[in-house]
């Protein structure tokens, strides 16, 4: 015999029961229908579902805030209340929750429990590994809604949201200059002090940024883990691999506002607006020239001190730049990665390209001031000129 609401109780109790039989059998019958991704209880999926559609119905009193679920919200809450009722017992530091606080004392204990399925790597707690995980699958669950270009992190997106604002909040005080994240400012700040505290333990090199010495090592252990699927070549970092795939498919996103001129790459396209704005802040302390880039500089100075660091690995010779062993290395290997688009001929180096396509654009830039004749390239020029040289004489 069931008393008043004893049986809606009991059914309660029953489908809890169920829920929680399927934490031991791993079943996850709630499918995702955008990701695929399986959850345990129907109000999870609900919940994730909302990493898609981007709706976040719960929001904060206070600052306006919004989240897509409860539980953010009320850890966001305690922010504002300065609510930190949690104490480590080793350092003192306080947290909002409990599993923070269990997450924090890892550090202390060094405990790693939750592994990579995938490479031995482990983590202190189950969000880091998921975060690492998607290095391994590819997972890229937030997009951008202006361009659709996908990431796999929150973080990551909020900053790439910045370049359609232009948003710049942080400020150089020596030189003005403006940065989308804090921490981009901090390492620039150190261009001024010249402040460089992460040191090669093989090669007397010093750098500014821990994450520049990182890459920097990779030179001495070759180590080039990202290969290009159309010409196999290998790359030391997974953005000079994204770089180098625009030249084959000719990709040129970036695009100056001053001129018509277009870009693959960021970095390109902020060294040329130096041209429009003439600026030219890095001075030799030699002959008082003045350069847009500090790389330029530091290549400039090897014509005064006569270095030549870039060693080629197929003959003697040596280089003060590595972009110049670099096109010096495909006369060996007969690499040509530049193709004429009207005619599919093949270059080893852009600039021959350049001057190819001008046979079909019919465009001779290069005048001759007698007779008025046009050339493609300036040394058919020069060539052409001697002819009224020796009529002079």
């Amino acid at each position: 015999m069931f008393y008043e609401g004893e049986t809606s109780n009991t059914s309660q109790v029953c489908s809890q029961l169920v829920n929680h039989k399927r934490t031991h059998t791993d079943e996850k019958p709630y499918m995702c229908e955008l990701c695929s991704k399986r959850f345990l209880r129907a109000s999870y999926l609900v919940t994730h579902q909302r990493i898609h559609t981007g709706e976040k119905p719960y929001t904060c009193k206070v600052c306006s805030k919004a989240f897509s679920n409860p539980s953010n919200l009320g850890r966001h809450e305690k922010i504002h209340k300065n609510e930190k009722p949690y104490a480590c017992k080793v350092c003192l530091k306080r947290f909002t929750q409990a599993t923070s606080l269990v997450t924090h004392q890892k550090i202390h204990t060094g405990e790693k429990p939750f592994l990579c399925k995938f490479c031995p790597k482990g983590f202190s707690n189950a969000s880091d590994l998921k975060k690492h995980g998607r290095i391994h699958t590819g997972e890229k669950p937030y997009s951008c809604e202006l361009c659709s270009k996908e990431f796999s992190y929150t973080s990551q997106l909020r900053r790439h949201e910045k370049i359609h604002t232009g948003k710049k909040p942080n400020i150089c005080k020596v030189c003005s200059k403006g940065f989308t994240q804090l921490s981009q400012l901090v390492t620039h700040q150190r261009i001024h002090i010249g402040e460089k505290s992460y040191s090669c333990k093989l090669c007397p090199k010093r750098f500014s940024h821990a994450s520049d010495l990182q890459k920097h090592r990779k030179i001495h252990t070759g180590e080039k883990p990202y290969t290009c699927q159309v010409c196999s070549k290998g790359f030391t970092l997974a953005s000079n691999l994204v770089t180098h795939q625009r030249i084959h498919t000719g990709e040129k996103h970036f695009l100056c506002e001053i001129c018509p001129k277009r870009f693959s790459h960021l970095s390109d396209l902020q060294k040329h607006r130096k041209i429009h704005t003439g600026e030219k802040p890095y001075t030799c302390q030699v002959c008082s020239k003045g350069f847009t880039l500090a790389s330029n500089l530091v290549t400039h100075q090897r014509i005064h001190t006569g270095e030549k660091p870039f060693l080629c690995e197929i003959c003697p010779k040596r280089f003060s730049h590595p972009s110049d062993l670099q096109r010096h290395g495909r006369i060996h290997t007969g690499e040509r990665p530049y193709t004429c688009k009207v005619c599919s001929k093949d270059f080893a180096n852009a600039s021959h390209l350049r001057r190819h396509e001008k046979i079909h654009t019919g465009e001779k830039p290069h005048i001759c001031k007698v007779c008025s004749k046009g050339f493609t390239q300036a040394a058919s020029l020069a060539r052409h000129q001697k002819i009224h040289l020796g009529e002079a004489s």
